[in-house]
């Protein structure tokens, strides 16, 4: 059996799988219920307006690489909303082909109708633009999934990830196409790559190289969401890497340069390997950053968030005074979150708070696995399923319609 069908072989959809699966399908069940209650908007158009111009080139204005002008921070949100636009499309004018004449979807082939001329013939636009979105909320929740389980154990990973499916931050921004879930995405799975790649070093050459793939994609997808995330993600990589890599930090240096040359290459082709669009990014304030509490102060005293709120204080207090608790996979979430928790983006519109949830779950799931274990688990386990019971509430009732 090669190696590829024996990964295949090994893997399995037991019950702690199908849990995590089942609050996943709760994130996708409230993710579409908000999209049910939406309705398209201006940024909406311009989003697929600017996509669609990407990945179709219909004469875009001289000396701008669309007609939105130059896009200098976020091309891979304006991609990935017009993708399953571009395709349906693509799609439809293969449809009109064996369509009647009074029935076909584009009466003009050779022009490229605007999605707002489309928006009755295309019901399902709101949907499409918002799609890749939600998949990245759901691809992110299972990376936290994934790696809290491993690090904490069943447990810990149910109590993040349930946290997350409930957070109202996240569900807002997986339902409107924007760059923040994909640098979110992004950021976390870069980090916990870059500590990977350093245990990796410790074995054989041959278990470098996935990683150092999946870092060079994920340095990528952070470069073409938020320039400005970049270089807070190498910086950090760097710091953990150092400390994982015992013995082989010489060699360290050379992986982040690899990945950082390999996410530039895939943001130049994100640009259509246009030389003046991708300078143009350069030459931009979207690298600014800036310190602030308010982002901070509003997301932990707004009432919906009152269960992460609850549970933040709860982990703090019990990282503070329970020796089992302060070793590396709890102080490294905590370390990434306090580095991005006050952060903003000076030169564009940006979240960096949004970036921190998932460390910030990720050191509430490390801390609340470790009280579990203790003398009296079985409270500290009751308590848990109270605040994640009573974030669900909240959340839930936070969606339109219900109220």
């Amino acid at each position: 059996m090669t190696h590829r069908f024996a990964i295949l072989r090994r893997f399995r959809f037991n019950l702690p799988q199908r849990i995590a699966a089942g609050l996943l399908v709760l994130f996708l069940a409230q993710a579409f219920w908000l999209t049910a209650h939406q309705t398209l908007t201006e940024r909406d158009y311009q989003y697929a307006r600017c996509g669609r111009e990407m990945w179709e080139r219909p004469s875009p204005l001289a000396g701008y690489y669309t007609s939105c002008g130059n896009i200098h921070d976020g091309v891979l949100a304006y991609r990935a909303a017009s993708l399953p636009l571009t395709l349906n499309l693509a799609w439809e004018r293969l449809a009109d082909h064996f369509r009647k004449p009074e029935d076909k979807v584009l009466q003009t082939q050779d022009a490229p109708a605007s999605i707002w001329e489309l928006r009755h013939q295309l019901t399902h636009i709101l949907l499409l633009l918002r799609l890749p979105f939600i998949a990245a909320g759901v691809a992110l929740g299972g990376a936290l999934w994934w790696v809290t389980r491993r690090l904490f154990g069943n447990l810990g990973g149910y109590t993040a990830l349930a946290l997350y499916c409930f957070s109202p931050a996240i569900l807002q921004a997986s339902v409107a196409p924007n760059p923040e879930i994909l640098t979110a995405l992004g950021f976390f799975g870069g980090l916990y790559t870059c500590i990977g790649v350093a245990h990796a070093m410790q074995g054989p050459r041959r278990k470098w190289r996935p990683r150092i793939v999946l870092l060079i994609v994920c340095f990528a997808v952070v470069a073409a969401s938020h320039i400005a995330a970049l270089p807070l993600l190498a910086g950090l990589g760097l710091l953990f890497m150092l400390w994982v890599a015992e013995g082989r930090r010489s060699q360290v240096l050379p992986v982040l340069l690899i990945a950082c040359i390999g996410a530039f290459v895939l943001l130049f082709a994100c640009y259509g390997f246009s030389p003046d669009a991708f300078s143009y990014l350069f030459r931009s304030d979207a690298a600014q950053l800036g310190f602030s509490f308010e982002p901070a102060h509003r997301f932990f005293t707004t009432l919906h968030n009152a269960g992460i709120s609850v549970a933040c204080g709860a982990a703090l207090l019990l990282y503070l005074g329970l020796r089992k608790t302060l070793y590396f996979g709890n102080t490294a979430p905590l370390l990434i979150t306090l580095v991005l928790l006050f952060l903003i983006t000076a030169g564009v519109p940006g979240m960096p708070l949004l970036w921190a949830l998932p460390f910030l779950l990720a050191f509430v799931g490390g801390v609340f696995a470790d009280a579990y274990e203790t003398p009296r688990g079985r409270l500290a386990v009751a308590s848990a399923g109270a605040i994640v019971l009573l974030q669900a509430i909240f959340c839930v009732l936070s969606l339109p319609g219900l109220l």
